[in-house]
């Protein structure tokens, strides 16, 4: 398999350019899917001066196998959102980022949401409102790499 290694270099240019695409849109909430879009959270926390950052987890991949299902828990409370960005670091097949989406929207009709990630894969079933590139091959991301 064809992997592509994500530097923390490449990572916090693209977190930069990411912020300045998304700070005119005035989300009031970041919402990161644990683990790949925490670091991703961490981050735009900080740069958009916000500690209204929740998050949620999922299980859909077990290492670099899809799994057959797909688990959403540990959902926050995010009553007086009115602008939640869910952060993901990549929109592999989308099933994850959908059913974020649709979870948190039935839990809270009230926000609006988007969603952002720094990849996105053409087969994608949904395109982020923000993503930065194309995934070249499977990611290795610096994150789950460089630790170990």
């Amino acid at each position: 398999m064809e992997k592509y290694y994500y530097s923390y270099t490449e990572f916090l240019d693209d977190i930069r350019t990411l912020h300045r695409r998304i700070e005119p849109h005035g989300f009031d909430t970041l919402l990161p899917i644990s683990r790949g879009g925490l670091t991703m959270g961490h981050f735009l926390g900080i740069t958009l001066d916000t500690r209204r950052v929740f998050c949620l987890n999922s299980i859909h991949y077990d290492g670099t196998r899809k799994l057959d299902t797909l688990e959403i828990f540990n959902l926050p409370d995010l009553r007086g959102a009115r602008k939640a960005l869910i952060l993901d670091d990549i929109a592999d097949s989308g099933e994850t980022l959908i059913g974020v989406l649709e979870t948190m929207q039935k839990r809270h009709p009230e926000t609006d949401f988007s969603i952002a990630t720094l990849f996105h894969k053409p087969g994608s079933l949904i395109e982020p409102d923000f993503y930065l590139k194309t995934a070249p091959a499977w990611i290795d991301f610096f994150w789950e790499i460089d630790p170990l």
